[in-house]
């Protein structure tokens, strides 16, 4: 027979190359379909079958007109690799945005949970007592009944009121807080008379329970005086006249010539060692005064302190005994203390003027105008350099502050907080300001309790 006459029209010649739908995979109906690139493949060789992937792979690269034979079917003239690329390059694009506005999204989110933390630190530090108090979450001042436990000695000086020794049980661990004793004498409307001494006494106990034990004679130890750190002679002479039965008139004799005690200086200020001390019943107010100088002596061979600086270690000392609230700060009170010579500076120690001025037993952290004013040797306001002398006795942390001192650049700093000691040590005086703001604040808001 005649071969069929050519078809003049091309696009029936390629539909008619077109695989039929019904026959997919060679005939097989049951044949599971071509993908679609499978599909495309075929018909780029209009065998119907799918071309291996090494050569895809090779003419990827190629341009699209010269990958799509003449022959090619119809929907091949219409395939655009570019535009397929740049479709999975927007998809990218997209994709890596969304990213990165996720990680923006989630990075404002950590800071403003940040700041929510931070604001919510500094409100309750400030506010800690209001918020407790408006919450009804304040703690007891006071410990608990049938919590007691040890023992310790504490001792009442001669003029010590229900405050002072407040503050004294506190610090000894006798009751809870600062105030829990005196809110105590207040509460039940009680003004007794405390007798000079040293009491045995127990840890964590009640305000009440302290209260009886001070006013039970049977608890005053006989032939022991304990001398607190800090103490002026003056003070300490009626602890050690009651403590151990000896007249007071012995010791003041017994104070008047320090070099028979081998020391150079003027007076025994700073020389009598606080501690706990029992004597036999017969010793006399030399002997007695000779034993709290060897104490001395020994404290400042054991912090280093050559012989003939002993003397200025010990002023050092008597000023940061009476500036420092907690331990962590002697050697911080010590290092702006020789700081503050080196520049130059007066040491503007509020201890020195109100030794100098008698007023150092008042209570109050603040001097008086007159004694900031007033021209004696020891008002470091007014002279250069360190006192006179010493203005207290000074324990073992204050004489090896004195020789150790902190490293640090302060040259200011103020106890903000009178019932927990905290201290804030400045650099510069704009940063002493900011701290006497806090602690104008903590008097204010604390009916100036010890300011």
């Amino acid at each position: 027979m005649p071969e069929s006459p050519p078809n003049d029209d091309q696009f029936a010649d390629l539909f008619s190359k077109l695989p039929d739908p019904n026959q997919r995979g060679g005939g097989d109906s049951s044949a599971s379909p071509p993908s679609r690139r499978e599909a495309r493949a075929a018909a780029q060789r209009g065998d119907g079958s799918a071309t291996p992937p090494e050569t895809i792979a090779a003419s990827a690269d190629q341009p699209v007109a010269d990958r799509v034979p003449e022959s090619a079917p119809l929907d091949a003239l219409f395939v655009d690799d570019v535009s397929e690329r740049e479709h999975v390059a927007r998809l990218r694009r997209d994709r890596r945005k969304s990213r990165i506005a996720g990680w923006v999204v989630f990075g404002v989110v950590l800071a403003l949970l940040g700041g929510l933390t931070a604001g919510g630190f500094y409100v309750w530090n400030t506010y800690e007592d209001k918020i407790r108090a408006f919450m009804g979450w304040e703690e007891p001042k006071d410990y608990e009944a049938g919590m007691a436990t040890g023992e310790v000695s504490v001792t009442i000086v001669s003029g010590d009121n229900g405050a002072s020794i407040s503050q004294t049980l506190f610090d000894s661990g006798v009751t809870k807080t600062a105030d829990a004793f005196y809110d105590h004498l207040i509460a039940t409307a009680q003004n007794p008379t405390f007798q000079p001494g040293v009491y045995s006494m127990q840890q964590q106990m009640t305000s009440a329970a302290a209260l009886e034990a001070l006013l039970n004679p049977a608890n005053k130890q006989e032939y022991t005086a304990q001398l607190r750190e800090g103490l002026t002679v003056e003070q300490s002479l009626p602890l050690l006249a009651d403590g151990i039965g000896l007249p007071l008139a012995d010791l003041q004799a017994a104070v008047v010539d320090p070099a028979a005690y081998g020391v150079a200086a003027s007076s025994l200020e700073g020389w009598l060692f606080p501690a706990t001390y029992t004597f036999d019943p017969g010793a006399t107010a030399p002997q007695v005064i000779q034993t709290l100088v060897d104490r001395s002596v020994a404290s400042l061979d054991a912090a280093g302190v050559p012989e003939a600086d002993r003397q200025r270690i010990l002023t050092t000392a008597s000023i940061i005994q009476r500036e420092a609230r907690l331990d962590e700060d002697f050697y911080k009170v010590s290092r702006v203390i020789a700081n503050r010579l080196a520049d130059g500076m007066k040491l503007q120690m509020d201890s020195t003027a109100q030794f100098g001025f008698n007023e150092l037993h008042d209570g109050t952290a603040s001097s008086s105008a007159e004694a900031l004013e007033d021209p004696n040797a020891w008002n470091t306001y007014v002279v250069d350099g360190l006192p006179a002398g010493p203005i207290s006795n000074p324990g073992d942390t204050a004489i090896d502050a004195a020789m150790h001192p902190a490293e640090g650049d302060w040259l200011y700093f103020v106890t903000w907080n009178m019932d927990t000691g905290e201290t804030i040590f400045s650099a510069t005086y704009a940063e002493h300001e900011q701290g006497i703001a806090q602690w104008d604040q903590w008097c204010a808001d604390n009916d100036n309790r010890g300011c």
